[in-house]
């Protein structure tokens, strides 16, 4: 009687304990579920449970071997030398190399030549630290703050400097002829002589007077490898920059007064980072079609803010800015249900 109890409470612990599937780990550990079946199956790396049904189940204990695994594979070891280690040693071996970096001077800390870079742009901080975004990963930029928006990155620079920042970059869903005010502050605040602003929407007068300052503009490109093309080419740019004097001040819009229209849609639903994140997500099937839903939202959810404060400033054009705005948020709400039925079709849960 008292085995039988004991067998009913580990089976009750079993069914308690979470399990996931081979794609929902690949999507957790951001891999391809390809790697994660030649992990399993030729090195014996990780060794889940398998139903009847041939589906294998990983527990949380398999979820942190798998980070580990990938996380060692990326600072050079070999999957079948880390294979056969237990996950103590695996544990043990990353502890090692945090400790070398923390010894290490900061100096040797970053390739020689990375641009320190301030980020203003939650969700662009985020891909600058995806491999597909950077294959040259910490070569070019080093990420030394990121900020959600102007008055943050502001409020932040005294108590944050850390040592030389060579470049400011703002993202932006959308530019107006004016920059604003909060964009010279941040540079000022962080003392760095080059600003960069990655648009999705701009007039040629608008890139024209964000180019008269001096800042260096980058089209947002909505997938990642073109966004990493796009700052490759950005890090030359403002290497050859260097040294210069400094950039004209930003001029800032004298006329701030003109009410922003109302508008009926809804409040966005997902955030850019979010969106961002879902669309670096390998899909479980053979097409890329979540990855494009997620883009064209990012892109739409842009336009209708950009011309929300196109109505704003240009009175003039106001009537036809308001119908505009109005209509990408009727789009960007038909789009949002639309990623969040391929989210769950993927099994993928958009927080």
């Amino acid at each position: 009687m008292a085995k039988h109890q004991q067998k009913a409470a580990r089976d009750q612990a079993t069914a308690q304990t979470p399990q996931f599937r081979s794609a929902a780990v690949a999507r957790m550990t951001l891999m391809p579920v390809a790697t994660l079946r030649v992990w399993e199956q030729r090195y014996q790396a990780v060794s889940p449970a398998t139903k009847a049904s041939g589906h294998r189940l990983y527990d949380l204990a398999d979820v942190q071997r798998v980070l580990l695994l990938r996380q060692l594979t990326q600072q050079g070891h070999a999957i079948s030398a880390l294979a056969p280690l237990h996950t103590e040693q695996l544990q043990a071996l990353a502890g090692q190399h945090a400790g070398l970096a923390q010894a290490m001077p900061i100096e040797h800390q970053k390739p020689a030549g990375a641009l320190r870079v301030v980020v203003v742009g939650q969700a662009l901080a985020e891909r600058l630290r995806r491999p597909a975004t950077t294959p040259q990963g910490g070569e070019l930029i080093e990420l030394v703050a990121q900020f959600a928006t102007l008055a943050e990155a502001v409020g932040a620079a005294s108590s944050n400097r850390k040592g030389t920042v060579d470049a400011l970059i703002w993202q932006s869903a959308g530019l107006q002829p004016s920059p604003p005010t909060e964009l010279e502050a941040a540079r000022d605040a962080w003392a760095v002589n080059q600003v960069v602003v990655v648009y999705r929407f701009a007039g040629a007068a608008a890139r024209k007077t964000f180019s008269d300052t001096g800042a260096l503009l980058v089209h947002d490109k909505a997938n990642d490898p073109g966004l990493g093309a796009a700052l490759t080419s950005l890090v030359s740019r403002v290497k050859r920059r260097q040294g210069t004097s400094s950039a004209p001040a930003l001029q800032a819009d004298a006329d701030r007064s003109s009410p922003r229209l109302a508008v009926s849609a809804a409040p966005r639903r997902f955030s850019d980072e979010v969106l961002s994140a879902f669309a670096a997500i390998p899909s479980a099937s053979a097409c890329e079609c979540p990855r494009h839903v997620a883009e064209l939202l990012m892109q739409i959810a842009s336009f209708e803010s950009y011309s929300a404060d196109c109505a704003s400033r240009n009175q003039e054009d106001a009537e036809i800015h308001a119908q505009l705005n109005q209509v990408a948020g009727i789009a960007r709400q038909l789009f949002e249900t639309a990623v969040e039925a391929v989210a769950r079709h993927e099994g993928f849960t958009l927080r």
